[in-house]
């Protein structure tokens, strides 16, 4: 048996397919762990859904911000951007299965034998794994209930930026799924700057990566995460492990077996 993580696939299914095909993926016996962003940008996002879904136990994902706008659109009255590429899925006959199911995606996903905890964006510096933990699970819990309508209504937005304990309401839910989903660069009390997508060469001054941050305060973990393809899959830290490695934008899609530490990718077709 081995446990693959493998990095954002954004749609890109013939190259999932590809890479399964390499790595000998066997669902009866291995597991996949998929960072997020399973939609958006690429060009088969449905059938992507799909296979996912389809594997049952044998995968895991945490949610991502593609993810989450998806069901904003479907569930909070939101409407699709202009470079959005999930129309098939918006569209197809079993989309109210999908995004039901896809809600009750959790937001972080740890595995105490293993030593790996994974999330979409990372685990800030300002909270311990037990906080984080219980946070993300916070809100899992809204997404799993009656009222994850009026969540994904008011999920958008870039406020509040730093994190308080006694933020309360959508205001604290919000909070939590940006450090989740959308987290690249902090400062060192913790808030997040949402304006900067590049790479490190241009971040503003005072920021810094999340992950740098986290390196001072170890988690006790091993992270595996995405998210951030101008990374090209390399964080300067040894137990923080950058997944996306680009597909979508004609790079690579990345696995790596938690057993092993092996990595294995396939070319962008």
């Amino acid at each position: 048996m081995a446990t693959y993580a493998i990095g954002d696939i954004q749609g890109c299914y013939d190259e999932l397919n590809a890479l399964l095909e390499q790595l000998r993926f066997d669902p009866s016996e291995d597991r996949l762990w998929l960072v997020g962003d399973l939609i958006n940008r690429g060009p088969q996002s449905l059938d992507v859904l799909r296979f996912v879904r389809s594997l049952g136990d044998a995968a895991l994902t945490v949610l991502g911000n593609h993810d989450l706008h998806l069901l904003a659109i479907v569930f909070g009255g939101h409407t699709p951007n202009r470079k959005d590429t999930f129309t098939d899925v918006l569209q197809a006959g079993d989309l109210q299965e999908i995004a039901h199911w896809l809600r009750h995606r959790p937001l972080l996903v740890k595995d105490d034998d293993l030593g790996y905890v994974m999330t979409h964006a990372g685990v800030p510096h300002i909270w311990s794994l037990h906080e984080a933990a219980d946070l993300a699970a916070e809100v899992e819990v809204v997404l799993r209930s009656e009222g994850y309508k009026e969540y994904f209504a008011a999920m958008y937005g870039n406020r509040p930026d730093c994190w308080c304990g006694d933020l309360e309401g959508m205001d604290r839910f919000r909070a939590i799924t940006n450090y989740f989903t959308r987290m690249r660069l902090l400062d060192e009390s913790g808030c997040l700057d949402f304006s900067h997508k590049g790479t490190l060469d241009e971040a503003p001054a005072g920021w810094q990566p999340w992950y740098a941050l986290r390196a001072h305060k170890p988690l006790g973990m091993k992270i595996v995460f995405g998210h951030w393809a101008s990374l090209e899959g390399h964080t300067g830290v040894e137990d923080i492990i950058a997944l996306d490695t680009g597909c979508v934008w004609g790079r690579d899609l990345t696995a790596l077996c938690l057993e092993t530490s092996t990595f294995t990718s396939v070319p962008a077709r």
